[in-house]
């Protein structure tokens, strides 16, 4: 492999890391507000994340496109990149991973047995560990949120691009 290929390589392996750290960040913790809670509005977000597992890459890097451009009423907007940049690309694939690793973390969650919730609550633990402590149970189907994440972002790295 010659040396632009391997830049090439390493790029994408970087803007793909990148994009999978933050679509994990907002992800994990999504999921696990959309797992554990009833809400005005859960249903809608829960559509909006299926919607969102099934939209086409290519639709994504459109709206990117005329999210980025210069005719875009965000245009200037100082926190927005500028197009066919590696942090474009990251936008785009934080997009596209997003709903993968809110929805599986989602369902790893539902699928922990609820009377787990119940007795940790039971012996004093607050909403946060307790949700921690499903999130834990969850761990397995949390990291499969995350691989499906990597492999929906790199499977479409040519269609961000």
């Amino acid at each position: 492999m010659d040396a632009q290929a391997g830049e090439i390589v390493l790029l994408s392996l970087r803007v793909s890391g990148v994009a999978l750290f933050f679509s994990s960040l907002l992800g994990i913790p999504a999921g696990v507000l959309l797992g554990l809670n009833r809400f005005p509005g859960k249903r809608l977000a829960v559509i909006l994340i299926y919607t969102g597992m099934g939209f086409p890459p290519v639709v994504i890097g459109l709206l990117v496109y005329f999210l980025l451009s210069q005719r875009s009423p965000l245009a200037g907007l100082p926190f927005l990149p500028d197009l066919f940049t590696p942090e474009a690309m990251i936008l785009a694939q934080i997009i596209l991973a997003f709903p993968l690793v809110a929805g599986f973390t989602m369902t790893a969650i539902q699928a922990v047995d609820p009377a787990l919730r119940l007795q940790v609550m039971a012996l004093g633990a607050t909403r946060a560990q307790a949700a921690l402590s499903i999130l834990r149970e969850a761990r397995n189907g949390v990291i499969a949120a995350i691989v499906a994440g990597f492999g929906g972002i790199i499977s479409e790295v040519g269609a961000v691009m």
